[in-house]
C-alpha cells in the first residue's frame, strides 16, 4: 500500500513541474497596453460623436447648404435617440431655441442602438475606448453650436 502512494505522489509532481517549465519559455498572456496600443477589431464598439448640423434636419439631396429644419416643418423633433436608448443615457436639452441629445457616457453601455435608429445620422461610433476621467461631468456629451455649424 506504500508504494502505491509513493507513486501517485511521483506522477502527480511531474505534470506540474513539466507544465512550470514550459510557461516559462511562453510569451505572456498580458500586454503591454500603456505603451503599445492593442489592434481592435473593425466593429469594436467605442465612444459616440454627435455632429450637431446633422441633427433634426432633412437633407433633399441638394447639397449640405439645402437643408430644412423638423422643427419648423413638424411643430417637433425627433427624440428617436433618446426613446431608444436601454439605459436612458440621452435626454435631449435646448440649446439655441433648438432640442438636441446629451448624451452621458457614464451611463452609456455602447449598445449603439441610437446609431442604428438615428434617420440622420447624426450619431456615430468610433473605436476611441480610452474614457477614464476623473470628473463625471466631462463625459456627459453637451451639445453646442459652433460658427460653422450654424446653417446660413
Amino acid at each position: 500500500m506504500a508504494q502505491k502512494t509513493e507513486k501517485k505522489q511521483k506522477s502527480r509532481i511531474s505534470p506540474i513541474f513539466k507544465r512550470a517549465i514550459a510557461h516559462l519559455f511562453t510569451k505572456p498572456a498580458t500586454t503591454k497596453y500603456p505603451s503599445a496600443k492593442p489592434v481592435l477589431p473593425p466593429d469594436t464598439r467605442g465612444r459616440l460623436i454627435y455632429e450637431i448640423k446633422d441633427c433634426n434636419a432633412i437633407d433633399f439631396g441638394s447639397g449640405p447648404d439645402f437643408r430644412l429644419d423638423i422643427k419648423v416643418m413638424r411643430g417637433s423633433t425627433c427624440h428617436v435617440c433618446e426613446r431608444d436608448c436601454p439605459a436612458a443615457a440621452i435626454k435631449i436639452v435646448e440649446v439655441d431655441g433648438k432640442q438636441r441629445p446629451q448624451i452621458d457616457l457614464n451611463k452609456c453601455i455602447f449598445c449603439c442602438q441610437c446609431v442604428e435608429t438615428c434617420p440622420r445620422g447624426a450619431i456615430k461610433q468610433t473605436d476611441l475606448y480610452e474614457l477614464a476621467a476623473t470628473d463625471k461631468e466631462s463625459l456627459i456629451m453637451k451639445p453646442k453650436y459652433t460658427q460653422k455649424d450654424a446653417s446660413p
